[in-house]
């Protein structure tokens, strides 16, 4: 019973981290006036603080860069269930567990929303993002600190999950 209600709530948050990570990269991808105001907000000042040509780069290649990073998050944390698809057709091949990848998953989103929770406090950015006289009411700033927590909470959760589903499966008398 304690496996699965820990799959459900893993599950949970991982369609709530692919849903946040794949709906923003129409933005990110196309180079949206937003996206170039948040990640230019954030080149400039890196322009100050570290170097010149490392902003001039985050201004210009920072949302590909993110954006990647997120793709390939959210194809990590989906894999699971095309592991389930497979391993239906091919009962005999084995494959990583459910719990290790979303643990991995977790961990990965977390660090990415790491720094996206790093450069709305530390930079100009702010909390609630302003452009053109809109603000976001600090929507993707709740939802990079919502995807660290759940993230870093799903990863040690599911990490802990499989070790102890490991040591079972190594000694049946644990069981």
């Amino acid at each position: 019973m304690k496996g699965k209600v820990i799959a459900v709530g893993s599950w949970v948050v991982v369609l709530w981290i692919c849903k946040v990570f794949l709906s923003s990269l129409p933005y990110k991808f196309t180079s949206h006036p937003d996206t170039q105001h948040i990640f230019g907000t954030i080149g400039g000042w890196m322009e100050g603080v570290l170097s010149q040509s490392i902003g001039q780069w985050f201004t210009q290649y920072g949302a590909f860069a993110v954006g990647g990073a997120e793709l390939l998050v959210s194809v990590l944390l989906l894999l699971p269930a095309v592991f389930f698809l497979i391993t239906k057709v091919n009962s005999g091949v084995t494959l990583p567990s459910r719990a290790l990848v979303h643990s991995v998953g977790g961990l990965v989103a977390s660090l990415v929303m790491c720094g996206a929770v790093f450069f709305h406090l530390a930079t100009p950015l702010g909390i609630e993002v302003l452009h053109n006289g809109q603000s976001d009411g600090g929507s993707l700033f709740y939802a990079a600190v919502s995807i660290l927590v759940l993230g870093l909470v799903m990863a040690i959760v599911n990490f802990s999950h499989w070790q102890s589903m490991k040591s079972a499966h190594l000694n049946p008398a644990v069981q």
